[in-house]
Order: structure tokens, then C-alpha cells, then sequence
């Protein structure tokens, strides 16, 4: 049976379809509503009156139906379709209850969460914020399900400020998130008995265990990768231990999601088979897996990527179970069915599209791999199914990772070579080491042995990661080419597996589509020529674009390289050249005068552009009087306080006023005034 002609892979493909429709469109909840009736209507009067063999009327009904239900789903979802969401409240300030749900990795200045909100002014209301907890000496960290009354703002989350920077607005209104709070300690109090959840009960299970293992004698990054590895915690693991990790395209290893549940998941098909010798054994093998997935999920904290692991692995081994080939696409799909028609924002996540990428690449490709070669001694039969399974996992994510991280592990089988033959011993024993460390009867050889362990793999890792000649950065990927991508893996995938004179048609249409794209892109982009203002604190920065060459005007280079290298990487730049800031410029035959703490502006009159940086100590009035400019840009090296009074002198004036910290990097163009 052809994977398309799977019907629960063409409803899964129709739900996907209705929730990027109602995602994107945002048509009314209403309307989407009527829709989904009239088209459950029509679908039980074809049942009723279709009474051919096949129901091809019925089948295209039932899937505009899926469709149009992933749309009111993702309706549901979005801030404007729910009553009580505190966007939709009108207060700048009010008193909120909020509910912990999630902890986040700290950063220098303070502690993260994500927080529901219960009520706003006793009000009942919901959604999702970030909360940001100041960090000082009387602050202490907060936990899942810990509750707070506060009298704060919420705010808005903001934008990136220069063009192609990682948009962690969009990211986290993917997550459901769409609004920020920051308080400091002394700016709450916390409610005694708070109520309880499963998801805070399985946190605090999982913060008691980690407690306990940091008394056992672990090294410090050999515990930081244990908890990762083993509970998902990554809070922990230094920035060198992750980058090492990253780079040697093994960074999947110290988050517990597919590969983790599905080696799981063969150590109890393994261990659990004498109860196939049973009466009905298959079925209580069945029912005790599932148990012990879902009870690993609840040690490892019950986090939304341990959750949606294991849904899609307790599906898996309901397909093992039936030990029918075409099942387990018909499973995974449906998998991602169930999921998507309870969390639909999931679809946006980076993880649920790479682990669900990863499993379809592997159940597709690898067993056409196999058939490609099967090698008859046993040490090479077993390397190679290894090197197969990476194979095929990294073409299924291989796309999806060029888009979001913009680089490639040449060397990524070396360490999945190394690394995955020993993951499940590193798995089974570690949770061996949990069981004891729970019960607190962990002996100190094991500790030593396991933690041996650990730091023999990070030793392995770090080497990988030294290789730098084949570890590919800043390879630029657009959403086209991620589609074009896909089709033409596809194309070889089919190509190779099985010639035939239409697989090699799609290939060559793919490649040829996908060449003409990079021609285009490259072609346009030789012939492009852009002026930017950049924002960054401390240090003003004007980027010249023309064509593939970058010619960067700054005061601190260091600073000024890592605030453009995502718009190096997005345009596809070659060579960048750096030069001291001046006084002023000439673009597009419009005058740029640029005046910073040193008050020195030459004879220059009436220019377009007037760049005010690093708080140049002037009376603004008295200096337009004289100067007479057409716009005012501020950039982020200016004190706040300057910014709002000379903001306040434009707008009496009724001159444009720009500040780059409010509004983002300013393009300069012929029609900018």
C-alpha cells in the first residue's frame, strides 16, 4: 500500500492543512463554525445515500471536513476567540493570580517561567505569559504549580529589532505565549496551599530526584548531561558542554524525546517478551509497556516534549503489537492526528517537527537502505544498520535543521556511530541509577561507573566538535528552499529505491525548480544595495549592503560582527569589510549627518538625516533651528532619558522622530523622509 493512499495519512494531511489555513487566514471562529456543520451535514448525507463500493464523493467531503476542523481547533487557540485571554482586557494594571506551569533556564539578571493567568481583578481570566522573577538575595526560585498575586502590567512581547534576528516573539506565540511580565521579589506574595496538578506533582518528583543525585558525587558536567539525558533537564549543562554537543550533531542526545522513548521502548519489547508465553501476553506486554512509558514521562517532569514522545511512542507500540508492516504509518499518522486535535499549536514547534520528521524518514528510508545492502558479517551488518537509521533521521530533519539553525554536522554519523550503540546501556542503567538514588540506596561503585561513563561520551563529544573543517555555520535556508528541499530528498529517496521513469521526473523537476531558486535569489542579490541603521546598545552601527559585500560602519568591530551575522547569513554576504563611524554619509543622493558625544557636525545644512549617538550633549531645539534636517534617528547608545526628550522635541515640531529601540533598525530609502 503507497504511503499516500493511507487514509489516516491523507486526514492528517487535510487537519494539517485546515490548521495552517487558520493560523495564517484567522477566519472568524463564526464562520469556521457553520462551515464545519454544513460540512458534517453533507458527509452524513453521503454515507446515507452513496451506495457504490468506493464513496469518492464521500471521501473528499470527509476530508474538506478534517480540514475545516483544523481550522476551528486552531480558532479556539488563538487570544481573539477566548473571552477571558487578558489580551482582551482593556486595564494597563490590575491585581493577577498566576499559576506556574513551566520552568525555564535563568539567565544572568533573573528566573523564568511560564505562567497561566487565573484571574485579573478577581476576574476569571487565561493565558499563558513569561515571567521574569529579578534576581537578589532574598528572591528564591520559584516551582511548578507555585501560585502569586502581584499588581502589575502585562506587556507586549517585542519584536526583533534588526532584520533576519531570531523573532522570540514568534516563537513564543507558538507556544501560546503572548504576553510578558517582569516583578522583582518583593513585588508578589505567594498564596499558602496552592492547588495541584499532575504536571507539578511529576516536577517537584523530578526536582527531588535531581536534589538527590547532587549529593551522590557526580562531576559537575557529568550530572548536567545525567539530568538532560535522563529527566530532561537542561538547566544545568554549561554553555561549553551544549555547543560541544551542538556542533557534533548529537545536541538530540540531551533532550529526552523520540530517541530517547523509542530505545526505551526496544529495552521493554526486549526485557517484557516472557510474557508472550502467556495467555493473551502480547496484550499485557502491551498494556505494561504503555504503563511504564507513561511512568517515565511522569519522573521526567511530564514536560510537553516528554508528553508528546511518549503519545507518539505508546502509539508505535500499539503497531508493534499488531506486527503489520503498513501499520506503522497508519499509526504514526494518526499519532499526529490525535496529538495536533488536542494541541494544535504543536505543529509550529521546532521538536514535534523534527521528531516526527525523524520517524517517518526512519521507518521510510531505512528499510530501502537495507534492501540496498545487507552485508553478511555480523560486526558490519550492525554498523551498517546504524549508520542506515542516522542516515535516514538526519535526511528526514536535515531541511527542517538547515532552516531554524542554519549549519550542518558533517560528522554527525561519527558521533551517532559512537554514541547510539551504547545510548540504551547509558539509558537502562542510568534509570537503574534513579531507582536506587529515589530509595537512596545508590552504591558508590555505581556512581563511579556511570559517571565514567558520562564523561567518557562528553570526551568523545568534545573531539567530534573540534573537527571545525566539517562543521557547516551560517548556511542560508528560506522557507522556499525548506519545501524544495523536501521534494527533491523525496525525488532521490524514490529515484534510488526503485528507478522508474516518472520517480526520475520528479527528481529533475525538483532540482531544477530548486536551482532556479538559487539562481534567482543569487542574480537579485548581486544587484541589491541597502542602507541600514542596526540597533545595539553601546555602540552604533550602519550596515551598506551591495550586493554579496557587507561594508559595516561601527566604533567597536567585536560588538558590531555578532549583531550582523543572522543578516549575513539571510543575504548570502561573501565578504564584510569594517570602518569607523564619520560624520556624515551620502545615499541615494540624501545626506546623512551623524552626530555623537563629541558635538562635532561640520558645516553640513540641511541633511535628510540627522544620526543622534552615543548622547551627544546638545539643545536639540537650538541645533534643528540651525540645521533644519528632514528626520531624526536615534540608535541604542543613547541614554533612555536623552531619547524621551528628544522624542518630545520632534513631536512638538512635528518633525519624524526614530529610535531604534522602540521601532527597530530603520531602512534608508529614496522614499524615506
Amino acid at each position: 500500500m503507497r504511503f499516500f493512499d493511507l487514509i489516516s495519512v491523507k486526514l492528517t494531511f487535510y487537519l494539517i492543512l485546515g490548521i495552517l489555513i487558520g493560523f495564517y487566514f484567522k477566519p472568524g471562529i463564526t464562520i469556521v463554525a457553520v462551515l464545519l456543520i454544513v460540512s458534517l451535514l453533507l458527509l452524513t448525507w453521503t454515507w446515507n445515500t452513496q451506495k457504490r463500493a468506493r464513496f469518492p464523493l464521500f471521501g473528499v467531503v470527509a476530508f474538506i471536513a478534517t480540514g475545516v476542523l483544523g481550522m476551528l481547533i486552531i480558532s479556539f487557540s488563538l487570544p481573539k476567540n477566548q473571552p477571558n485571554h487578558y489580551l482582551n482586557a482593556s486595564k494597563s494594571k490590575s491585581n493577577l493570580h498566576l499559576k506556574i506551569t513551566q520552568v525555564l533556564k535563568p539567565n544572568n539578571y533573573s528566573y523564568r517561567y511560564f505562567a497561566n493567568v487565573q484571574t485579573m481583578d478577581s476576574s476569571r481570566a487565561s493565558g499563558l505569559v513569561i515571567l521574569y522573577v529579578s534576581k537578589d538575595s532574598t528572591t528564591k526560585e520559584l516551582a511548578v504549580d507555585d501560585e502569586l498575586l502581584t499588581f502589575s502590567s502585562l506587556d507586549s512581547i517585542p519584536p526583533p529589532l534588526n532584520p533576519y534576528q531570531f523573532d522570540f516573539r514568534k516563537y513564543l506565540q507558538r507556544l501560546g505565549v503572548h504576553g510578558q511580565l517582569r516583578i522583582s521579589g518583593n513585588q508578589f506574595v505567594l498564596p499558602k496551599n496552592p492547588s495541584k496538578t499532575w504536571v507539578g506533582s511529576a516536577a517537584n518528583f523530578r526536582a527531588g530526584l535531581i536534589g538527590k543525585l547532587q549529593k551522590q558525587g557526580f562531576g559537575r558536567e557529568q550530572l548536567g548531561v545525567m539530568q538532560a539525558l535522563l529527566l530532561g533537564q537542561r538547566n544545568d549543562i554549561s554553555e561549553a558542554t551544549y555547543t560541544n554537543y551542538k556542533n557534533a550533531g548529537a545536541v538530540h542526545i540531551l533532550a529526552v524525546s523520540g530517541l530517547h522513548v523509542g530505545i526505551l521502548l526496544l529495552l521493554l519489547q526486549f526485557l517484557l517478551r516472557p510474557l508472550e508465553q502467556f495467555p493473551k501476553g502480547k496484550a499485557i506486554k502491551l498494556v505494561v509497556i504503555v504503563i511504564l512509558l507513561w511512568g517515565y514521562a511522569f519522573v521526567a517532569g511530564l514536560s510537553p516534549s516528554i508528553v508528546r514522545a511518549v503519545t507518539m511512542f505508546s502509539f508505535l507500540a500499539y503497531a508493534m503489537y499488531l506486527n503489520r508492516p503498513t501499520n506503522t504509518f497508519n499509526i504514526l499518522a494518526l499519532s499526529m492526528f490525535f496529538i495536533l486535535l488536542v494541541r494544535p499549536l504543536f505543529l509550529f514547534q521546532v521538536g514535534f517537527q523534527m521528531s516526527y520528521a525523524a520517524v517517518f524518514a526512519i521507518v521510510w528510508v531505512y528499510p530501502k537502505l537495507q534492501r540496498f545492502w545487507y552485508p553478511k558479517t555480523w560486526i558490519i551488518q550492525k554498523g551498517w544498520q546504524l549508520f542506515s537509521v542516522s542516515i535516514a533521521a538526519q535526511l528526514g530533519v536535515l531541511p527542517i535543521s538547515l532552516f531554524y539553525f542554519h549549519q550542518f554536522p558533517a560528522l554527525f554519523f561519527v558521533s551517532n556511530l559512537i554514541v547510539v550503540p551504547f545510548l540504551g546501556i547509558l539509558l537502562g542503567l542510568g534509570l537503574l541509577v534513579l531507582g536506587l538514588t529515589h530509595y537512596d540506596a545508590l552504591p558508590q561503585f555505581l556512581v563511579s561507573l556511570y559517571d565514567a561513563q558520562i564523561e567518557g561520551m562528553n570526551t568523545i563529544i568534545a573531539w567530534v566538535a573540534q573537527q571545525e573543517a566539517f562543521l557547516f555555520n551560517d548556511i542560508a535556508f528560506d522557507e522556499i528552499q525548506l519545501v524544495l528541499g523536501y521534494a527533491v530528498i523525496i525525488g532521490i529517496v524514490l529515484t534510488l529505491a526503485k528507478f522508474h521513469f516518472k520517480h526520475l521526473i520528479v527528481l529533475l523537476i525538483a532540482a531544477v525548480v530548486y536551482s532556479g531558486y538559487l539562481f534567482t535569489y543569487s542574480w537579485l542579490g548581486r544587484n541589491e544595495e541597502q542602507l541600514w541603521l542596526f540597533h545595539q546598545t553601546r555602540n552604533p552601527v550602519v550596515v551598506h549592503q551591495q550586493g554579496t559585500q557587507l561594508h559595516v560602519l561601527t566604533h567597536d568591530f567585536e560588538q558590531a560582527e555578532g549583531g550582523i551575522q543572522a543578516y549575513k547569513t539571510a543575504k548570502r554576504i561573501t565578504s564584510i569589510t569594517y570602518d569607523s563611524l564619520k560624520n556624515h554619509y551620502m545615499f541615494n543622493r540624501k545626506k546623512l549627518l551623524v552626530l555623537d558625544s563629541l558635538d562635532i557636525y561640520g558645516a553640513i545644512r540641511n541633511p535628510d538625516y540627522v544620526l543622534l549617538s552615543r548622547s551627544p550633549r546638545i539643545h536639540l531645539e537650538r541645533f534643528l533651528d540651525s540645521i533644519r534636517p528632514k528626520m531624526i534617528l536615534a540608535d541604542g547608545s543613547n541614554y533612555r532619558s536623552y531619547v524621551n526628550r528628544w522624542e518630545q522635541t520632534c513631536l512638538k515640531r512635528k518633525l519624524p522622530f526614530h529610535f531604534t529601540g522602540e521601532k527597530g533598525a530603520y531602512l534608508f530609502t529614496s522614499e524615506n523622509q
